[in-house]
Formats: structure tokens, sequence, C-alpha cells
């Protein structure tokens, strides 16, 4: 029992020369698997000694940043408690109002028309033509008009329905009743009384020009000696594989002052300034649709 007692007093007195000899933040922190919050806090009459209370616990740097009311890394991670990407808009993710552009191919030149829903027979004519700089607007917006029935929906329209087709197009030729106006680029086409556009779905000679002297253009053909609305006008290359019943006839012509049978309508002096700018070179192209469809 005494050799048992002596041990036990030799090495306390062991222990208390290494707290004493050690340096502070040392001792303050475990470094077993035992560092947990409890260890830390513990209160000092836990302590085998009273030399262990003897350095204030509250001085040590490490245990005051492990405090629970501290968060940990605060100081160092400082992206944690500010975060301007949450409350700053976003502006480099803000559409321009010509995006959509890009998505017209080859195009230098193009025209939109707008409608601001399917079901009015008035639209917003817009033309812009492509830069260096980028795209810039040529002219316009200028009121327009179209169907009496407004916009058909993307490959919806159909032969006799009212209604202006949605979509991307280009020009075949131009034409009209009076005399080639000058300064244009495309082929004209002068039309006669014996001029007629075959909409006959069921005619060999579907959605063309025709002259009836050596052809014959179906039931009920357009005529194309029409005036004032084709004074003027462009062949919109739409339904060129003539597929029946999806219509024919689409032209952009001289407005009349109401709602058309599917064509694009503009004043007289506006139709020309677009035909004098239109030029094949630059590959036009003429955007149709609602402006929800068309801008996204």
């Amino acid at each position: 029992m005494r050799r048992t007692t002596a041990a036990v007093a030799m090495a306390a007195m062991a222990a208390l020369a290494a707290c004493a000899g050690g340096s502070p933040g040392a001792t303050s922190l475990p470094t077993g698997p035992s560092t947990s919050a409890s260890a830390l806090d513990a209160p000092a009459s836990a302590s085998p000694t009273p030399a262990r209370t003897a350095p204030p616990r509250a001085a040590t740097p490490a245990a005051s940043t492990r405090h629970p009311s501290t968060p940990r890394h605060a100081a160092t991670r400082p992206a944690h408690v500010i975060r301007p990407a949450a409350t700053t808009p976003r502006t480099s993710a803000a559409r321009s109002p010509v995006d959509h552009l890009n998505g017209v191919g080859n195009a230098q030149q193009v025209i939109e028309v707008a409608a601001s829903g399917y079901g009015t027979s008035y639209a917003t004519l817009t033309a812009y033509e492509k830069r260096a700089s980028g795209w810039v607007r040529g002219f316009g917006p200028w009121s327009a008009r179209i169907g009496v029935n407004g916009f058909a929906p993307s490959g919806q329209k159909r032969e006799g329905d009212g209604r202006t087709p949605s979509g991307s197009y280009g020009f075949s030729f131009f034409f009209g009743v009076n005399a080639e106006p000058s300064g244009i680029h495309y082929s004209w086409r002068h039309a006669y009384t014996y001029d007629v556009w075959d909409d006959d779905p069921s005619s060999p000679r579907y959605n063309l020009w025709t002259d009836t002297r050596t052809s014959s253009a179906g039931s009920s053909p357009e005529p194309m000696h029409n005036q004032p609305s084709y004074n003027y006008a462009a062949v919109i290359a739409y339904n060129t594989a003539r597929t029946p019943g999806m219509g024919s006839a689409i032209f952009f012509h001289v407005s009349h002052g109401s709602g058309t049978a599917g064509c694009v309508a503009i004043p007289q002096s506006e139709l020309l300034s677009a035909l004098r700018w239109l030029n094949p070179a630059k590959s036009p192209r003429i955007i149709m649709g609602t402006t929800s469809a068309i801008t996204h």
C-alpha cells in the first residue's frame, strides 16, 4: 500500500510540473479526439489540481474562437456574410430588343411584322439591317395591316382562312400594275389583265403566277391586275413547296385601309421605300407573328 501511494504522489507531482512549465496555449485545448465544446467549457472545479485554474481560460485565444455564440470561420469567409449576387439584378442576362434577329441565318436585312395577338388585323412593321457593329433599325415602326383574322400560329395557315402565316420567309420577286419603280434590286414583273395567281389547291399550278393565255389557273384565281393593292408588291416566298391547302398568294403590297386575305399591307409611299431598300444580295427575310412569338 505505501508503494502504491508513493507512486500516485510522484505522478501527481510530475503532472503539476508539466503544467507549470508548458505554454498556456499548449494545454488549454485537448489534442486528442475529445476536442468537443463540452470539454472546452468544463468548470475549473473539475480539474484534478488547483494549478489548472490559475491561467484564466477566457484569455486563451483559441478557446474564445470556439464559443458557441461566435460563427466559426466568420472572419475568414466573408462570402458567407455578403452575397451581392442575391440582391444585384443580373443585367448581363437581359435580352436585347434585337436578340431574336441572331437566329435569321445569313440575312443582313430583316422586316419584322408583329401583332399584339393572334386575333387582330393590326400590326407593326419595323426593318433592321446588320452592319459591322450589329443590328440597327432601317425604318419603322410603321402601322401595317395583316389578315382579317390576324396571324395563323406557325404551321396552321390554311387556304382561305383570312390569316397571315407566321414564320420567317424570303422574297421571290416584285410586281405591279404600275411601271417598274426606279431603284429596286429584285426582278420586276408587270401585272396585266390576263395575269392571275392560282390559289386552287386541286390545281397543278397551285400557288404560282399564271398567264391565262397559255395556262389554266384552276377555279377562282387571284387577279394580279388589282389596284390599288397591287400597284406595287413583293411576293413573300411562303409555301414554295406548293403543298395543297397550306395557303397561297401571300404578298407584301399597298394597303387598301382594311384587313387583308392573308397578306401584309402598308401605305404606298412606305411600301416603295421598303421595296427600294430590300436587296437580294443581303438575303433579306420577313419575320411575321405575334410579338411574344417573335421575340422569345
